[in-house]
């Protein structure tokens, strides 16, 4: 005798179905913003001729703007990262998926990270050389960070070019071009450019500065995540003391 199974019985329960869904909803995400998004932005800059490379605004790796340069350092590699250590900035991981996720929870559940990943630029057709970065609190929400890269110019003492990106980090959100987790940048850029050359004179291990007026043209626009910027256009120059290293 064939027992009628209850059609009730046979359904997901509603729990199940929301679950399936957050699921569904979670895989396309990370499709549409590790995937797709990447691929549309890198076809668009290919036949859109201002987003080119240029030398003093950065880009992304799927090839649109990313932060504009405000700062330049001379010296060595090692002069570079001892000056650094000693201005209390830390060296940078690098950001990928699993470091998503670790900088998301470390957000959520407020748990310090000194070296919490940063996102990779490019500039001359590569990733940054160096990226550093000093945190505000408990939290690696908020930040100061600064990416450098090595330019092929000299100093007249022969020692290297360092130029970069100095930029603070408000919160922790979604990219809006991508819909990636990322850093929220604050739009007053030339804050964080006189605050890393603040850090630097008190290391001691600068040994002078100066200014390189109206570096920049374009003043204002919109950064990899969709933040906006602002500058004076001015590039800040530090020398590293040559006594060290």
């Amino acid at each position: 005798m064939n027992q009628k199974t209850d059609p009730a019985l046979s359904l997901p329960s509603g729990r199940h179905r929301l679950v399936r869904w957050f699921m569904a909803i979670g895989l396309l995400w990370l499709v549409v913003a590790y995937a797709i998004a990447p691929l549309m932005w890198d076809g668009y800059a290919r036949i859109t001729p201002e987003l080119d490379d240029n030398p003093r605004i950065t880009q992304t790796g799927d090839r649109h703007p990313g932060d504009p340069l405000n700062v330049e350092l001379i010296g060595t590699e090692r002069q570079l990262e001892s000056m650094m250590k000693a201005a209390g900035w830390y060296t940078a991981t690098s950001l990928g998926f699993e470091s998503d996720l670790q900088i998301a929870s470390d957000t959520v559940l407020s748990r310090p990270d000194d070296t919490a990943p940063v996102s990779s630029l490019y500039l001359f057709g590569r990733k940054e050389d160096f990226a550093f970065e000093q945190p505000v609190g408990d939290n690696p929400r908020q930040r100061h960070h600064v990416r450098f890269w090595k330019t092929n110019d000299l100093s007249e003492d022969g020692r290297p070019q360092w130029i970069g990106s100095a930029a603070y980090d408000e919160r922790v959100g979604f990219s809006r071009t991508t819909g990636q987790i990322t850093h929220i940048t604050a739009p007053d850029v030339d804050t964080e450019r006189n605050y890393l050359f603040e850090c630097l004179k008190k290391s001691g291990q600068l040994a002078s500065q100066y200014i390189k007026h109206r570096f920049h043209q374009q003043l204002t626009g919109r950064n990899g995540g969709g933040n906006s910027w602002r500058t004076d256009g001015d590039l800040y120059v530090g020398v590293i003391h040559d006594a060290f290293f």
